[in-house]
């Protein structure tokens, strides 16, 4: 074991077991159970935020997070002697959620909205005023995308000799471009004051309601226990509409079942049997899934990267896409009907 990790280590009150490499970490077995020791290269005001959240969650047996270990000084951070900076944490060895299993899907799903009721009682603290959990709005960060669509777009259309991805791309774009529009403009028009911060609204006037989110959720960060899941990882936790959240897992699901409405659905139930959406904020999830994210990424892959040589993976996923529209489009209409 490498020694820098030892003196971190040592600055904890644990009996430990055994210290094995994993999740890019060290995963130690000790007297209180698994836990994590991992580099940390963020700031204290950041951490001492993700640890008051964690501590203040009611994370009864069937909701587990990371959570924090304090060293034997009072401390979150432990540095070994050549200034490398450590932290950690409660860990779990279960296994990542199963996107193939219907049943441990809808699980997910509910043990999201318990996170995110959770979240919603934890008082605002002036202090946690960060730059980092304050993230731009959806409609302006979708707005730039679109913006970078069209340069995308305008530098094929000059180009005289046009390789196959680029002949893709000219082909399916208007397809695409059009929900991008849509989605930006129905977000741009679903609260009136797209700036206001209420950590109390329903979001039944006109003010967004903004809540302490995840902002990383998928099957890598759900851990499935006996009884409980651990939702981990939390430094892209930040003050935000909880719905995008609840997309980034179904969307994940979605694309591996080609867009199943019947599952769709029942993922919403299940996370509503916890935690009702307000009509905007279900609007508000209509509008994310109506964006075409993963076009985007493969425009913007191409357009950053060396434009001479595109992987023929990539080719392959722009088709995929165009070939997943038709019962893309159905789900939107059948699961955010009226």
């Amino acid at each position: 074991m490498n020694e820098k990790y030892v003196e971190a280590l040592e600055q904890y009150e644990l009996e430990i077991f055994s210290v094995r490499k994993g999740r890019g970490a060290w995963i130690c077995e000790t007297e209180d159970g698994c836990k994590l020791l991992k580099e940390y290269r963020g700031t204290v005001k950041r951490l001492e935020f993700e640890d008051q959240v964690l501590g203040a969650l009611d994370t009864g047996s069937a909701l587990r997070t990371d959570r924090y270990v304090r060293n034997r000084e009072g401390s979150l951070l432990s540095m070994s002697g050549d200034g490398t900076r450590y932290v950690l944490k409660d860990w779990f060895l279960d296994r990542e959620c199963d996107l193939k299993d219907g049943r441990e899907i809808r699980l997910a799903a509910e043990r999201l909205a318990m996170l995110h009721q959770g979240l919603r009682k934890i008082p605002f603290q002036e202090e946690w005023n960060l730059g980092s959990i304050l993230v731009e709005p959806l409609e302006i960060e979708l707005e730039r995308h679109n913006r970078e669509l069209q340069r995308a777009r305008n530098y094929i259309r000059g180009k005289r000799r046009k390789s196959e991805f680029e002949l893709c791309v000219i082909g399916n774009y208007s397809m695409f471009y059009e929900q991008a529009v849509q989605a930006v403009e129905g977000l741009k028009g679903l609260w009136e004051d797209t700036r206001a911060a209420s950590l109390d609204s329903t979001g039944s006037t006109g003010t967004k309601p903004l809540y302490l989110c995840h902002g990383d959720l998928d099957q890598h960060h759900m851990l499935m226990g006996d009884g409980y899941t651990a939702i981990i990882e939390y430094n892209r936790m930040h003050l935000g509409v909880q719905a995008m959240d609840l997309y980034r897992l179904m969307r994940k699901v979605m694309e591996k079942h080609s867009w199943n409405v019947d599952l769709g659905r029942s993922m919403l139930e299940a996370y509503e049997r916890i935690l009702c959406m307000t009509r905007k904020e279900r609007r508000c999830l209509y509008y994310m899934f109506l964006y075409p994210e993963k076009y985007w990424k493969q425009i913007n892959f191409y357009f950053n990267a060396n434009k001479a040589w595109i992987p023929a993976r990539n080719i392959e996923k722009l088709r995929s896409l165009e070939e997943q529209q038709a019962s893309r489009n159905r789900f939107l209409e059948q699961i955010f009907e009226g």
